[in-house]
């Protein structure tokens, strides 16, 4: 621990600890996975073509969390803002066009992730999913932190083609 100043009195010391981090982590940037650990809620996610054109997957606004822990868990959920209520209130009897707008609405998954800090990628290591192909893979995607804003490519995205995701941390 860093100590202030001593002031001296005539019959006694006084000392008092100035409360900073012991020096040898004054100064060091945090890895790229203790960054990452936290809440995020998205920002956007775009398919994007080869033609560089963008469209957005869950609408312009699309909503849901990205929740990562220190030992290596994650949670994703996302989906569109506004979709729909079964009319008949109940999930178990929805018509094809209600579970079709859930499905192309949507999408989660959960599992473990690691961060490789050379690369600056993500390997997420899929429990499951609502899109079951990925149940029980591995999907490496490049990322970035810049401040509160945390990016990365989906390569393969569920929908086709590759998606952009931009995410914001949360209050």
């Amino acid at each position: 621990m860093n100590y202030g100043v001593i002031f001296a009195a005539p019959s006694a010391f006084i000392l008092f600890t100035t409360g900073l981090l012991p020096s040898t982590a004054i100064g060091q940037q945090k890895s790229l996975k203790e960054q990452i650990v936290g809440t995020w809620k998205y920002v956007s996610v775009d398919n994007v073509k080869p033609d560089g054109s963008r469209a957005p997957l869950f609408g312009p606004h699309p909503q849901g969390r990205a929740m990562f822990d220190s030992k290596g868990n994650y949670v994703l959920m996302t989906s569109r803002t506004g979709q729909p209520k079964f009319a008949s209130n109940d999930r178990n009897q929805g018509t094809s066009d209600e579970y079709k707008a859930v499905v192309q609405g949507s999408i989660a998954h959960f599992g473990k992730y690691e961060v490789n800090e050379t690369e600056k990628t993500i390997t997420f290591k899929i429990d499951s999913s609502t899109f079951p192909n990925w149940n029980g893979t591995s999907q490496k995607r490049p990322f970035s932190i810049s401040g509160d804003e945390l990016k990365w490519i989906t390569p393969s995205a569920s929908s086709g083609g590759s998606a952009e995701v931009v995410l914001k941390r949360a209050e």
